[in-house]
């Protein structure tokens, strides 16, 4: 006769922290002990606690103790009782205790908490990137690919036998890097090979390793004004001091690093195939101007290409690092747009010369990156399925662009100037002179259930507040339609 095991619990690998030092009977100091638990998270509502044979097992502690708990626990709403399955977590007992511990702390703690200065900085330096409810025009959506789906299904079931794996490569696993060479040599103009390259995890963990190398605490860091804020904040919480340069039309303004009062940075941070966040692409003079600069002042350029795969008119917009001849510029991109977020896969490529310093600094920071994704995406490219999957995605997108594009001169041209964007997955929007807050357009766009992103919040030091950015990667007709009759009903109530 075969009988059905019961699972067990998360929480039968629990111990509990009993006070040896009270003088409390053993049943209430075990008690008192699980109560900490659920107030800290350790156990958490719905789960069921040992039985109280396994916890006496387990806690070298008197099944009569055990018991005696779980009652008080009963009493006091922290548990509930199932006949013939046993004790299980109240919900809304660990909301409960934090809110009487806060109460406790507000009038017992009078002690301030003190917290990094870098730190500080990052709290005051911008937005952060707190996951968004996924409402029409949210920014960094990816448009679901059932083909792609399946092929990354079938890789993936290639690479399940884990038993034998031990660490990985410190840069990465080869065959992927050798596979991101030949595409970008292909679709970017970067010149580099294997051993240049790192994988990171996304484009963020590549920006901070970068400018924890090439930057020190209190050097001064060009960015674009506006800039993208975790860029930023990574700048901030490594010491920066954060300077912005204006941007406009053909991209940053190369013309004000003449200024007399601008002392040469450390480093430059720029997108300069689709700025982010206005969409303008760094023109070849400017380019040029930028290269010369570092050049002469011994400046290092790191060139953030986070959506260079989507360009919808005209031909692909070359890397910055293509055209380096001094190996001043370091090149990032990321599979976060092209494939999915949640790989958290993107690359580093660094001068020859420094590739032994940033192995070194690599370890500290995290050891490897994880093989699994690596070699499934490895399969991916290396087979030859990335080239047709990114004509879909660019057609989707596109797609996607026209529909919104149309629906708001349609529905939205007397209080928004929209340009069809050229490449990326948002599009910018401007002011006609009927608001001059975007910061009160997003709070009541929010309320009818849109996202728009006002552009001030990230100003490094502009005083522009009328522009808007709206995301239009994983949008759908439907969305679309409704989120443009939103965002109307918005402005009519500003």
């Amino acid at each position: 006769m075969n009988l059905k095991r019961r699972r067990e619990s998360p929480s039968a690998g629990f111990q509990p922290n009993v006070d040896p030092s009270s003088s409390a009977s053993l049943a209430r100091r075990l008690y008192l002990a699980l109560r900490q638990a659920i107030a800290d998270g350790r156990l958490d509502a719905g789960q069921r606690l040992p039985s109280t044979r396994l916890a006496s097992q387990e806690w070298k502690l008197s099944r009569g103790t055990v018991a005696e708990a779980y009652e008080i626990l009963i009493a006091e709403g922290y548990a509930v009782a199932r006949h013939g399955s046993g004790t299980y977590i109240s919900s809304g007992s660990r909301d409960g205790l934090l809110k009487a511990d806060e109460r406790k702390e507000a009038a017992t703690c009078s002690t301030s908490r003190s917290i990094s200065v870098a730190v500080t900085r990052v709290l005051t330096s911008g937005p952060s990137l707190e996951p968004q409810k996924m409402l029409p025009f949210v920014t960094g959506r990816i448009a679901h690919d059932d083909r792609t789906a399946g092929l990354l299904n079938r890789i993936a079931g290639r690479h399940m036998n884990y038993a034998f794996e031990g660490y990985g490569d410190i840069q990465g696993e080869y065959d992927l890097r050798a596979a991101i060479v030949a595409h970008l040599a292909v679709s970017r103009g970067v010149r580099c090979t294997a051993d240049q390259l790192f994988i990171t995890a996304g484009t963020q963990q590549a920006l901070d390793l970068a400018f924890r190398v090439l930057a020190s605490p209190g050097d001064t860091v060009i960015v674009e004004d506006p800039c993208y804020p975790p860029a930023r904040q990574c700048l901030a919480l490594n010491g920066a001091k954060i300077v912005g340069l204006p941007v406009d039309h053909e991209g940053v303004v190369t013309e004000k690093l003449a200024a007399d009062d601008l002392e040469p940075p450390a480093l430059f941070y720029v997108t300069p195939s689709n700025q982010y966040p206005v969409g303008s692409v760094l023109s070849l003079p400017r380019r040029l101007e930028l290269l010369s600069y570092a050049r002469e002042h011994g400046c290092w350029i790191v060139e953030d290409d986070y959506d260079s795969e989507f360009r919808y008119d005209g031909h692909p917009i070359a890397s910055l690092q293509g055209l380096d001849q001094s190996n001043r510029v370091l090149y990032t991109g990321t599979f976060s747009k092209a494939l999915l977020p949640s790989l958290r896969l993107g690359y580093l490529v660094v001068p020859t010369d420094l590739v032994p310093v940033f192995r070194a600094v690599r370890p500290a920071l995290d050891r490897c990156p994880p093989t699994f994704q690596q070699r499934v995406i490895a399969d991916f490219l290396i087979e030859g399925y990335f080239p047709a999957h990114l004509r879909r995605l660019r057609e989707r997108l596109r797609a996607s662009r026209d529909l919104l594009t149309s629906l708001l001169k349609d529905r939205i041209s007397e209080h928004l100037s929209v340009v069809l964007p050229d490449q990326g997955i948002n599009l910018t929007a401007h002011s006609t002179g009927t608001w001059s807050s975007d910061n009160a357009v997003s709070s009541a766009a929010l309320k009818r259930g849109v996202v728009v992103m006002p552009l001030s919040r990230m100003n490094v030091a502009s005083s522009d507040t009328k522009r808007l950015m709206l995301g239009f990667s994983g949008l759908s007709e439907k969305e679309a339609d409704l989120g443009t009759k939103l965002l109307a009903d918005a402005f009519r109530n500003l």
